[in-house]
């Protein structure tokens, strides 16, 4: 397998991943397939969409028939009214995308807010569930965020973002930016990319209705965690994460019986963009694996 591939060459490979739409709970919902192989579904953060796993995609369609989602409310899926943005909400629709696109079980990488979808998702189907890889993931034992949650959530503070979040480019990069360990691997066209979605109407509604229940979703999700204890689980952070802790690697992976953890050096929050030559590589070797010993960098606690 050639792990030289510059992202740009991955990106080239694009060709063939196909774009769909389905009906899911009377709303239009998007997705990205591409490859052969046992289903792998991806699926993004907070404030991203499919896009995030331009270089990732073409890379693990080698060896999976992937899906990466645009969660309803997000990205170029539609944004319903009213749309619950709870962490049990997000992971039973994010199974019932499961069933419109008859896929039974699968392996499951979500990142950042994804991440925690994708633990809740496991614990209420694990037979669903044959592998977790998780992307620096919102978990109990990060306190990153949780006081801007409750900050941006309060009615007038929300009310007042809604109006002019859409058209605040700068505002924009200077996020973009943050989640990089090193601003100067964001790529030309990244943040293009992630404003696109942001021009459509409803954009950051539903993106602070999750917020809104933030603190209780987390306690929710430590206490299903044990449904879960038994998936072989990969951790992937960067150590220079601005948004999720990375010293709750250990206590989250403590969670787990067979986990290993990737700590990658001088990287932020986007991995699979920062560095998807070594991002690819560890998730491509976790799931040719299978249930052989992989040894990975595992972070001190």
């Amino acid at each position: 397998m050639n792990h030289t591939l510059s992202p740009e060459s991955i990106a080239q490979a694009a060709c063939s991943i196909e774009d769909h739409w389905i009906t899911l709970d009377g709303a239009r919902m998007r997705y990205l397939r591409a490859g052969s192989g046992p289903p792998l579904l991806l699926l993004h953060g907070l404030l991203g969409y499919s896009f995030s796993w331009r270089y990732a995609l073409p890379y693990l369609a080698r060896q999976a028939t992937v899906h990466a989602v645009d969660m309803l409310g997000v990205g170029f899926s539609d944004r319903p009214a009213g749309l619950d943005g709870g962490l049990r909400a997000s992971a039973a629709r994010l199974l019932r995308f499961l069933d419109a696109v008859n896929v039974e079980s699968c392996d499951l990488l979500g990142t950042s807010h994804g991440g925690a979808v994708a633990m809740m998702a496991a614990a209420l189907a694990p037979e669903r569930i044959q592998r977790l890889i998780l992307v620096a993931p919102v978990n109990p034992w990060s306190h990153h965020g949780k006081h801007m949650a409750a900050f941006l959530s309060h009615p007038v503070v929300a009310a007042f973002f809604l109006r002019i979040a859409p058209n605040l480019q700068f505002m924009h990069g200077y996020l973009l930016r943050r989640l990089y360990g090193d601003s100067r691997r964001v790529r030309p066209g990244t943040l293009e990319g992630y404003s696109a979605p942001f021009a459509l109407p409803g954009a950051f509604a539903h993106e602070l209705g999750i917020l809104r229940t933030w603190k209780q979703d987390l306690l929710d999700l430590q206490s299903v965690l044990p449904r879960i204890a038994g998936l072989p689980t990969l951790l992937i952070w960067g150590a220079a994460d601005a948004a999720v802790d990375p010293v709750s690697a250990q206590p989250l992976g403590r969670q787990f019986k067979d986990c290993r953890i990737l700590t990658l050096d001088g990287v932020g929050h986007l991995p699979y963009e920062e560095v998807p030559e070594e991002f690819n590589r560890a998730v491509a070797e976790f799931l040719a694996a299978r249930h052989a010993s992989v040894t990975f960098h595992t972070a001190e606690a």
